[in-house]
């Protein structure tokens, strides 16, 4: 049963690429991308698991405890909020740089992981923004060639000759739209876990900047708090 409908599908599938020609052809391959982008950029999120906060919690914890040997050793600098910890806790405990410099360097670490995190984003963007717009090209183009037949036609139209170049011209439409929709939700998803993941840089280097154990260090960088800047 599974393989006689599989082969219905395919068998559909088949005509209505015939029938919607190019446009349908090429909305078929930004699926096949959108989906790809997905997919990667779920595994990277299960690889990297950016937002988890479990470690960095126990890290800040120990920190503001004045323990900041432990507080490092428990991080995972796999994941970008803790490896961002632990550069912050790092150098305010060695202090052997200047507190502005290691800011620079946090943001510029942060900035790289932020990017990494957004990567392949902007594609998706670009196939959720052109899809409907190609199903709508596909349908201009079908009503052009379905008014044209019913011009040769004359005064002999036949009704059913014009009523399934329209369909078949919507056809591309409906296509760009079932393109488009999953793909500007996929991003928006993914656009919202990205903006998570650097509220919670800022907010996690912040509080090691604002409790450093070392109260010179503390009265040193009180009144300018990290602060990541997309």
């Amino acid at each position: 049963m599974d393989i006689v409908e599989t082969s219905s599908f395919l068998s559909l599938l088949k005509t209505l690429l015939d029938i919607g020609g190019p446009v349908v052809w090429i909305l078929l391959g930004f699926s096949v991308i959108a989906v790809s982008i997905v997919l990667i950029k779920i595994w990277q999120l299960l690889l990297l698991s950016p937002e988890s906060t479990t470690t960095a919690n126990k890290a800040i914890t120990l920190w503001k405890q004045n323990e900041p040997e432990r507080a490092i050793a428990v991080l995972k600098i796999s994941k970008p909020l803790d490896e961002l910890l632990a550069l912050a806790m790092e150098g305010l405990r060695q202090r052997e740089i200047p507190v502005s410099m290691l800011k620079e360097e946090l943001q510029r670490v942060a900035n790289l992981r932020i990017n990494q995190l957004r990567s392949y984003l902007r594609p998706l963007e670009v196939i959720a923004s052109l899809s409907p717009l190609l199903g709508l090209f596909g349908t201009v183009l079908g009503m052009i060639l379905a008014f044209q037949q019913m011009e040769l036609a004359g005064s002999q139209v036949d009704p059913s000759v014009l009523s399934g170049g329209i369909w078949q011209a919507l056809l591309t439409t409906a296509v760009g739209l079932a393109v488009a929709i999953p793909a500007v939700l996929a991003h928006n998803w993914l656009e919202r876990k990205t903006e998570r993941v650097a509220a919670l840089i800022n907010d996690g280097v912040t509080q090691v900047f604002t409790h450093a154990p070392q109260q010179k260090t503390a009265r040193l960088i009180a009144d300018e708090p990290f602060e990541y800047a997309a």
